[in-house]
């Protein structure tokens, strides 16, 4: 019956990752995957999120259904971190958020959202994102095409570029922007640059589709809402999918949301109406427990300050590999220029490294990276920094 299926060939990162897990040298290193590690190489069990779990068992009871949408507490907890609690669009009920499965499910719900109600849409996505943009979205059946981002020369940004494409895009194209912690590049928008975005997007009518997967490991929980709240405040109507896998450090428990801010409340009614039937004909309702252990640490006036303590260690980590890396590679290629891992934000870095580096780097270093040189900078630590440097040179010289 099913001899005409195809071989999946696997998700080129997923799929590396297996290979690193096959690979028998001790001392290989796993810079594909994006996970934040501890300085010893653990996924963390944060202390504020473990706290919560323990309240929240002894509280649980029966474990109904969720509506469609999610539980309220959550949903309205992540209003606030986003957007803020006194912020005007959320007062007004403009604003509608769902819990969904992942920001991966956000982005499917949102892609299927779009696709009845803009089916002429075309999605532009950064020249390069994370490769499952591409996937999820045209999965959704749009059409997606790039817009000029990464300058590998700089590696920094080609903003010029960027706002003349956009200024370009037929009207009611949808945007995909990385609010912050660009994956893979690492290179972000300065909020000058987002300040300047904001006239394009309104003079060409485009809908943006904030991917906020990072908060807290750019500048701050707060500073990396930025162009969140800036939209929100000019008074667009877009989407923002955000995740808690790497802040909260809760990657298996796939807690995610999607929020989309509306004209006015009454069309904000109908998008949340929407989204709830395409969720229903999804997987009819997210689940619970991890839900429960984000709302209960952004709510607990104890827990809250314990969390974002521990975003700050593990932003200032992941700065602290940036920069010893900077420094050995420097030391070890005098006259190359590293300065881009010192400005770049966030987990991930484009290397500059080629596909054929990266082979060499697996093959005899035993160093992984994705095969485009995105390197995934919190996968460094004390144990290792050096050796990658070194490898990384190797490579290079």
């Amino acid at each position: 019956m099913f001899q005409h299926v195809e071989a999946y060939p696997g998700d080129p990162i997923l799929s590396l990752n297996e290979a690193f897990g096959k690979d028998p040298r001790p001392n290989k290193i796993n810079l594909s995957i994006g996970i934040y590690f501890d300085d010893a190489g653990k996924i963390p069990m944060l202390p504020s999120v473990r706290a919560a779990e323990h309240k929240v068992v002894a509280d649980a009871g029966a474990r109904p259904y969720l509506p469609m949408e999610g539980a309220a507490n959550f949903r309205t907890a992540v209003q606030h971190l986003l957007f803020g609690a006194d912020n005007a669009a959320v007062k007004a009920g403009r604003v509608v958020t769902i819990q969904s499965v992942g920001s991966s499910g956000g982005l499917k719900v949102g892609g299927d959202f779009i696709k009845r109600y803009f089916p002429e849409s075309t999605m532009l996505v950064s020249d390069p994102t994370w490769d499952n943009h591409r996937a999820v979205f045209e999965g959704c059946g749009l059409t997606v095409k790039t817009y000029p981002y990464y300058d590998a020369a700089t590696g920094g940004l080609r903003f010029d570029a960027m706002l003349e494409a956009l200024k370009g895009a037929e009207k009611k194209s949808i945007v995909l922007l990385h609010a912050c912690c660009h994956n893979p590049t690492g290179v972000d928008l300065t909020k000058a640059q987002w300040q300047q975005l904001v006239p394009v997007l309104k003079e060409r009518e485009l809908i943006a589709f904030l991917d906020l997967a990072y908060q807290g490991y750019g500048d701050g929980i707060e500073e990396d809402a930025y162009a969140v709240r800036l939209l929100a405040d000019e008074g667009l109507s877009f989407f923002v999918a955000n995740s808690f896998s790497k802040s909260m450090s809760l990657y298996g428990e796939r807690c995610g949301a999607l929020s989309v801010v509306c004209p006015d409340a009454a069309q904000a009614v109908n998008v949340l109406g929407q989204m709830k039937a395409t969720i229903r004909r999804n997987y009819s309702n997210p689940p619970l427990h991890g839900g429960q252990l984000v709302a209960r640490v952004l709510t607990d006036p104890e827990l809250r300050p314990m969390w974002e303590a521990e975003v700050v260690a593990m932003r200032d980590r992941i700065q602290l590999m940036r920069r010893k890396l900077h420094d050995v590679l420097s030391a070890k290629l005098p006259g190359r220029d590293f300065s881009y891992f010192l400005t770049q934000h966030g987990m991930f870095s484009y290397t500059g490294l080629t596909a054929e580096q990266c082979d060499r780097l697996k093959e005899e270093f035993g160093v992984y990276l994705v095969r485009s040189g995105r390197m995934c900078v919190a996968g460094l630590n004390t144990g290792n920094v050096e050796a990658t440097a070194s490898a990384i040179a190797a490579v290079l010289g």
